[in-house]
């Protein structure tokens, strides 16, 4: 492959550079959680409907989603653009890189996708911090028609994740119901639901002794009781676990929801449990592509940092999309940063010069991991061949 063929992609980039930093630095200064990310949404999908791709928002019935496609052919490169932030400490997980790197990556790709025939199909998805925007838009199509979906992480070094993923996910809610009374006057005629609560953390807390070490628990109490003088009847916990495996996954939520009901067994409340998102899947590196990009990365002054496996112990929504779709998800590195994601000073790096060079190498990584696919005729038909006969299980 010759440098040439990037050329048109790269030039692309270039001249988007300042409005592509522009959208970073305006995602990041107007931070919205899951679900709620209605400015952000609006800017990628005005800056991609500029470049001329066909716009539609508000897609999979989500309002703040949105699909931005370029081009024909038999080949889909997908891009998933994140732009939800966290409570209170806004981007730092850095979505506003992550969404202007996608939105960069496909204008360098639409720049070469005439030539080599293919299609681009950026996907705006929201909620991945907390609601599982991706997986609810897979579920409802928005992946049908992709081939292979790329995005990337930024972190404080490059990291391809040792070819491994992330770890699966489930998170759920507890609602204990008692009986009310005095503290004071009646005590045993009531039912504690703030004991449930007590009774559950504990139970979860002997438990962790006979979980593996990569699993992982925790939670909260969302609401125990109002005033001193009177025996909570209603408690609310929220918690999560995560597993390895999406197969390890299940097991090990059920025992955490075994405490919640042996906790109310015990106290004679009631306890309902519900999932308070789709479960997140552990992540499948494409083995391909993910090579193909770091192949590039010494092009852009880069290299891989792969991680042991077993190290990794984040999860994410892009986890159920590699469970159907080929995926890669690396991480780029802003050189320099000693922050770590979800921490208020990681939100601070996300706006440096070196979270601008992290985004537009990322944007660049991708568009060539593209092209290298179209390019290439076998590989392209090893993927076209993959997605055709995902579609006939599908029927």
């Amino acid at each position: 492959m010759t440098q040439t063929r990037y050329t048109p992609a790269d030039e692309a980039i270039g001249r988007w550079t300042g409005r592509l930093l522009a959208l970073s630095r305006a995602i990041h200064a107007e931070p919205e959680t899951a679900f709620a990310e209605h400015a952000a949404s609006a800017r990628v999908a005005g800056l991609l409907a500029e470049a001329g791709f066909a716009v539609e928002r508000g897609v999979c019935e989500l309002p703040t989603a949105l699909s931005a496609t370029y081009g024909e052919g038999d080949l889909t490169v997908g891009l998933c653009a994140e732009y939800d932030a966290l409570p209170e400490v806004g981007h730092a997980c850095g979505h506003n890189l992550i969404a202007s790197a996608a939105v960069g990556a496909a204008i360098g790709l639409a720049a070469v996708a005439g030539e080599l025939g293919f299609r681009v199909k950026l996907l705006g998805t929201p909620a991945e911090e907390q609601g599982g925007g991706k997986a609810l838009m897979l579920e409802r199509g928005a992946f049908d028609d992709v081939t292979v979906a790329m995005m990337v992480h930024p972190g404080p070094a490059d990291l391809t994740l040792g070819g491994d993923g992330t770890t699966a996910a489930a998170r759920f809610r507890a609602v204990f119901r008692g009986r009310t009374a005095h503290s004071a006057k009646a005590p045993h005629l009531a039912l504690n639901a703030g004991d449930a609560a007590v009774v559950a953390q504990v139970a979860v807390g002997l438990l962790r002794q006979q979980t593996t070490p990569d699993s992982r628990i925790s939670g909260f109490v969302r609401e125990a009781g109002r005033r001193t003088n009177m025996v909570p009847d209603r408690a609310v916990l929220e918690y999560e676990v995560r597993a390895a495996t999406a197969e390890q996954l299940a097991p090990l939520a059920e025992r955490v929801l075994d405490c919640f009901r042996g906790a109310a067994l015990a106290t004679g409340t009631t306890v309902e449990t519900g999932r308070t998102q789709p479960d997140y899947l552990d992540l499948r590196q494409d083995r391909w592509l993910l090579e193909t990009y770091e192949g590039h990365l010494a092009e852009v002054g880069r290299a891989a940092e792969p991680l042991p496996p077993g190290s990794v112990t984040a999860s994410t929504d892009m986890g159920n999309v590699s469970h159907v779709v080929p995926s890669i998800h690396p991480h780029i590195g802003v050189l320099g940063c000693d922050a770590t994601p979800h921490h208020a000073e990681f939100a601070d790096e996300m706006t440096t010069p070196a979270a601008d060079t992290a985004l537009l190498d990322a944007a660049t990584l991708l568009a060539r991991t593209g092209i290298d696919l179209a390019a290439d005729a076998g590989r392209r038909r090893h993927y076209v061949g993959l997605h055709a006969r995902r579609g006939r299980a599908g029927r």
